[in-house]
């Protein structure tokens, strides 16, 4: 037998008379206890529970399923004592019903509804639940797709997990020369301190590949790496960037609004390149969330707690920037806790037979062109080159000789193409000064302007070349505004190749 439940249902005859069908709220509640019948006898089980989630009434078919001989040795414990799993709980806190869920139980599931009980002035008083079906074979379509679709999202999360890794360890920063082992010291020990770490050095050094390194070789090394390029991203993007922004909060924001990269990284370790280009109005909101490890995303009122490790970077003077007024002090001395400076090539050189067949190799797995090696001519050119782009210079002045050349051999014939930034310094000096003291025949004067544009040409060629084909830092070191350099590359007629500027 079942435990009576009394219901608050006012008995009603059998047969309902005319006066009987315009009385609409007993007709109603007769639906109600009707159905409540109907249900409790097709379905495989039915509960109740009170305010406090304790059982106030069960069938005997459910609840011998969960081992209990009678419902009577169930009323009064609390649901989840009796049925694991269960959100029977939930749907009480929330007063929100679960219309159709898998109840995951032994030996079978259910397939089960559960509906909030309220009473006359909608406070929630309870809720009822009905196990459906105890075998899932007339929703096996349904639930097939539903763990396909589960199967997926859980391999698009163990993708995107994977892209969030670091990508590089220590032992991918190739080199034995005594400044790349100390660099490799000081890395090691940054990974094992867990604090904020400044990575100095030029451009093209590898200051990113030994911000992953550090990731790869602390604490948090199995939780995200995000990394965020200051200089690549519009200053206006770069709050919504950092800290997300919420539904609605502008126009062309994603209807469940954006994570920030502050949220992204949480547990794990953000990495900031090029953070001395970052906008002073933006300097203070991230010192702020650095100080209070909290973010609070565009247009919303919540705040949102984050633990996220800070690796910054730049190629910039930060101290010089800080003295000039554009870059606050406080948030320099925030991020400069733990300075690393990574090394130009130029002063790790007895890396260089090493560095160039990694990347040799690395260029021939690319390409599929066969693997190249470089002769002693090759190497000695090499070794004169002031390398103002580093270690991506280098791969650009391989990957061209490579892929121009036809010999298996490279020798220094082969890097013709290097520009005059890469040539050695003194043959560049030499060349300069014999233009200079040349005499001129009459016919070979030029007109001022087109000596003025040569002059122009070769100068934004070299800067460009030294900057790594940055405009914006070329721009800054020539003293001229972005906008301007611009416009003279284009009228100048300058390449904006891999090998020239890049737009930022």
């Amino acid at each position: 037998m079942n435990a009576r439940l009394d219901l608050p249902f006012p008995p009603m005859p059998l047969a309902l008379t005319a006066p009987e069908l315009v009385d609409f709220q007993r007709v109603r509640e007769r639906a109600m206890q009707s159905l409540f019948e109907s249900l409790e006898s097709l379905c495989e089980g039915t509960l109740v529970v009170d305010r406090d989630s304790r059982i106030v009434w069960i069938n005997d078919r459910y609840v011998k399923r969960f081992g209990f001989a009678t419902p009577e040795d169930a009323i009064g414990k609390r649901v989840e004592e009796v049925i694991p799993n269960t959100l029977m709980g939930e749907v009480v806190r929330s007063g929100k019903p679960i219309l159709l869920d898998i109840l995951e139980a032994e030996p079978v599931p259910f397939v089960v509804t559960r509906l909030p009980l309220k009473d006359d002035a909608g406070e929630v008083i309870g809720a009822v639940g009905f196990a459906l079906y105890d075998k899932l074979q007339p929703l096996q379509p349904l639930y097939g797709r539903l763990s396909r679709l589960q199967q997926e999202l859980a391999q698009a999360q163990k993708k995107l997990a994977e892209e969030r890794r670091a990508k590089y360890t220590f032992s991918n920063f190739v080199g034995i020369s005594p400044a790349t082992m100390e660099l490799k010291r000081q890395g090691r020990r940054a990974a094992r301190l867990d604090t904020t770490v400044l990575l100095l050095g030029e451009t093209g050094t590898g200051k990113e590949l030994i911000a992953h390194a550090i990731h790869s070789a602390s604490d948090r090394a199995d939780k995200p790496f995000v990394g965020v390029n200051v200089a690549a991203i519009p200053d206006t993007l770069l709050e919504t960037e950092f800290f997300g922004a919420a539904p609605g909060a502008y126009t062309g924001v994603d209807k469940k609004g954006r994570i920030g990269k502050f949220e992204l990284a949480n547990g794990g370790t953000l990495f900031l390149d090029e953070v001395g280009d970052m906008p002073l109005n933006l300097q203070a909101k991230l010192l702020r969330a650095l100080q209070e490890q909290e973010v609070e995303p565009v247009g919303s009122n919540r705040v949102i707690k984050v633990d996220a490790r800070i690796i910054a970077a730049t190629s910039v003077d930060l101290a010089k920037r800080v003295a000039e007024g554009r870059f606050r002090s406080d948030l320099y001395y925030r991020l400069n806790v733990l300075s690393v400076t990574v090394p130009p090539l130029r002063q790790r050189l007895d890396d260089l037979p090493v560095l160039c067949e990694h990347i040799l190799e690395n260029i021939a797995q690319r390409t599929g062109l066969p693997q190249r090696e470089l002769d002693a001519s090759a190497l000695d050119l090499l070794r004169r080159c002031p390398w103002p782009g580093n270690i991506r210079e280098l791969r650009n002045a391989l990957e061209q000789a490579t892929l121009l050349s036809d010999h298996l051999r490279l020798s220094a014939a082969d890097f013709t193409n290097l520009s005059p930034a890469t040539e050695p310094a003194a043959a560049t000096a030499s060349r300069a000064d014999d233009d200079a003291d040349a005499p001129l025949t009459p016919d070979d004067i030029p007109a001022y302007s087109e000596a003025v544009a040569d002059f122009e040409r070769r100068l934004i060629r070299q800067a460009l070349a030294a900057c790594a084909g940055k405009v914006p830092e070329a721009a800054q070191r020539l003293g001229l505004g972005r906008a301007t350099l611009y416009k003279k590359i284009a009228a100048l007629g300058i390449a904006t190749g891999s090998t020239a500027a890049k737009a930022p």
